[in-house]
């Protein structure tokens, strides 16, 4: 894991770090230094060295950049200039995922992403303020407890804002929202929005859709650009094996390949990213220990899982993954996986990430295919989120008067479920509860969802207009067309823990509202974050040593351009695939396989129902004793009947299930870690979450 950590404090600091009583020198074990005092600063972890820049105008005016940024020396300094003079937005510019931390006389300025992929946490201590790429390092330096109404809050609405705050899942430690910077002044904290806010009265101009997905082709060819254009990395090897080569030797090692790489699932979005990197000429780098980039072949990865459904239910995917990976200029590997590569495969050996999330189940599924990978590999992750219209947007367009535009995406939803008597209703209902949704504030959707968490029977709660959690198409959207909702695990929750969320909402509904949006633009801005946060522990999770994972899609420049389509295209059914397939027609990319751009949830489930039934004994007994109902959280006995009947086929949430068993073993996994993540005089002598309510495992 890596990540950057610094301070800025009242008090008069040391060598490392402020002295005060209760607080000697500290700083982070196995850290470089990239500016020392008065406000120090240090990246932690296996940085490139091309992935940490500094730039200094004068001594007390110096910007530093972490990540893969495409901007030049001259575009960061032109970028601290105008940081210097409060246009925040500047540093956030650039193409690639990086953070920058602007250091401008006695103000420190460091910004979150749009997406909430690179986000920002902090926390008081010393008299001032440190923060951090990382929320856990700053647990361990203030000896943070359990925050067990955070992890209520995300089992139980695990994308709304309201419920989740700016909280984590330490007491103390806080997170910048995305879009957001988190200026210090000598300790004392802002957060302020660099992004520019649109009246509610009055609809933002929107561009026209061709020459929006012209910008987003821009942003995207420019996007996989930026990763061409880096140095190429290898992983170093150790020495000769008798009878064995140097690919064997990296086969056996679990090492990526040197060079660039890409997933291609078959997928619109993952496709989309192979066929634009495949596209793109070489580029010379300063290669470690291998030629130039120039004329290189991209490595494209397919996983072929053989033990879900028998391999049929990605049949068609696989076809669509062989009939792109025919260019000349992509060489495709197929990883075959079995049993072993299942989700719920591998819980023992997994590394402790930031906080729970839904990747933990399926880490070593992706880390198998990961490894076939290359040192800098491509995911489409994020596609859906920041191009798909959230179903809440059907409310928007009633805002804006715009009532034609919902005719095709209310026709759509009636042609889903296939031809029956209560799909002639379905356009009426749909609309009926847009409406519904348009005409009801912030306020009164979050009391309402406040006061549906402490009904009995919350699993069997019928909505308006169905039930909660409801698999088909039109139901989902239905029970998305809210404010807040129940997240697919809050059916298991316990009455406590479901009254704390509760308690969360109702406080949200009476404070004032910081930045005014439309219900579809809330919520498809949550989905967007909640996403993002989960990509940030797959990436921890399935780390592969000396791999980068890069995901386009959720860079800023790309989710600017994606958030400047119009409405009325977003919701349009088969959005996603028209402006991808027109992307890559602008880039003269248009040979596409029969069926690209279908959607690939059937494969998911029947992969995440194979892995549920193979591992149902282990999680048992996982569930024997779990640390989360220690906490009040679940109640055991219930949460393994489910596991029970989800293994033999009964139609639960699998995505709920899986956050469950995600928190438990996040749970167990820092219980029983060694060692804090700081160093020093008197650096400090406990754990994070030590003497919290939790029980701690004899070491």
């Amino acid at each position: 894991m890596r990540w950057l950590v610094g301070w800025s404090c009242t008090t008069t600091p040391g060598p490392h770090g402020p002295h005060t009583p209760d607080n000697p020198a500290v700083h982070p074990v196995g850290a470089r230094l990239l500016w020392g005092d008065p406000a120090p600063l240090w990246a932690v972890g296996d940085w490139r060295p091309d992935e940490v820049r500094v730039v200094q105008a004068d001594p007390h005016t110096r910007l530093a950049v972490l990540g893969r940024c495409g901007a030049s020396d001259d575009a960061l300094r032109t970028g601290l200039t105008a940081a210097r003079g409060g246009a925040l937005r500047h540093l956030t510019a650039w193409p690639g995922s990086y953070t920058a931390v602007a250091h401008v006389g006695r103000r420190l300025t460091i910004t979150a992403d749009l997406a909430g992929a690179r986000p920002v946490f902090h926390t008081t201590w010393a008299g001032g303020t440190a923060y951090a790429t990382a929320a856990l390092p700053l647990a361990d330096l203030v000896e943070a407890q359990l925050d067990i109404g955070h992890l209520a809050a995300l089992l139980a609405c695990p994308d709304s804002p309201e419920a989740l705050g700016d909280g984590t899942p330490y007491l103390g430690v806080r997170r910048v929202p995305p879009g957001h910077a988190l200026v210090l002044r000598d300790g004392a904290r802002d957060i302020t929005g660099y992004e520019p806010t649109a009246s509610l009265a009055v609809a933002a101009p929107q561009l026209d859709a061709a020459q929006a997905i012209d910008g987003v082709r821009d942003a995207l060819v420019e996007s996989v650009r930026t990763r061409f254009a880096a140095p190429r990395h290898a992983h170093r090897d150790p020495g000769p094996v008798p009878g064995m080569g140097p690919a064997h030797r990296r086969a056996a090692r679990g090492a990526p390949a040197p060079g660039i790489g890409a997933d291609l699932t078959g997928g619109s979005a993952s496709g989309t990213l192979a066929l634009l990197a495949a596209g793109l000429p070489g580029l010379p780098g300063t290669p470690i220990g291998h030629g130039t980039g120039a004329g290189e072949r991209l490595l494209a990865v397919t996983l072929n899982d053989l033990a879900a459904d028998d391999g049929h239910a990605r049949a068609h995917e696989l076809e669509r993954a062989r009939a792109i990976a025919a260019s000349p200029r992509l060489h495709h590997v197929i990883v075959a996986a079995g049993p072993e590569a299942l989700p719920y495969a591998g819980l023992d050996n997994g590394p402790l990430t930031d906080e729970p999330a839904p990747a933990l189940v399926t880490a070593e599924r992706h880390r198998r295919r990961l490894t076939a990978g290359s040192a800098d590999h491509l995911v489409g992750h994020g596609a859906r989120q920041v191009l798909d219209a959230h179903p809440a947007r059907l409310a928007d367009l009633l805002l804006d008067r715009r009532r034609r535009h919902l005719l095709r995406p209310v026709s759509a939803l009636a042609r889903a479920d296939g031809p029956s008597a209560h799909s002639l209703f379905v356009p009426f209902t749909v609309y009926r509860a847009a409406r519904r949704l348009a005409r009801t504030t912030h306020r009164e959707g979050l009391e309402a969802a406040a006061a549906a968490l402490l009904r009995p029977g919350l699993h069997a709660m019928e909505t308006a207009e169905g039930p909660l959690g409801a698999a088909g198409p039109v139901d989902a959207s239905l029970a998305a067309l809210t404010w807040c909702r129940p997240g697919p695990a809050a059916r298991w929750l316990t009455g406590e823990a479901l009254a704390e969320v509760s308690v969360r909402l109702q406080g949200a509904a009476v404070r004032p509202m910081g930045l005014l949006q439309r219900p579809g633009e809330r919520r498809a801005a949550a989905a967007l974050a909640r996403h993002a946060a989960d990509h940030r522990i797959f990436e921890q999770a399935a780390e592969v040593r000396g791999q980068r994972l890069h995901a386009p899609f959720l860079d800023n420049q790309v989710v600017r351009a994606c958030r400047a389509l119009p409405e009325a295209l977003r919701v349009q059914p088969g959005a996603r695939a028209s402006v991808l397939r027109a992307v890559l027609a602008g880039t003269g990319i248009r040979n596409l396989p029969p069926g690209w751009g279908a959607p690939s949830h059937a494969s998911h489930a029947a992969a995440a129902r194979a892995g549920l039934r193979a591992a149902a004994g282990l999680l048992l007994d996982l569930f024997e004793t779990p640390l989360i109902a220690d906490a009040g959280l679940i109640e055991a006995h219930v949460v393994r009947g489910a596991l029970y009947a989800a293994a033999e086929g009964e139609p639960l949430p699998l995505d709920g299930l899986a956050e469950l068993v995600s928190t438990e073993l996040w749970l167990r996994r820092l219980l029983a870690r060694r060692g804090t993540c700081w160093t020093g005089t008197a650096a400090p002598r406990q754990r994070a979450v030590a003497g919290g309510v939790l029980p701690r495992p004899s070491l």
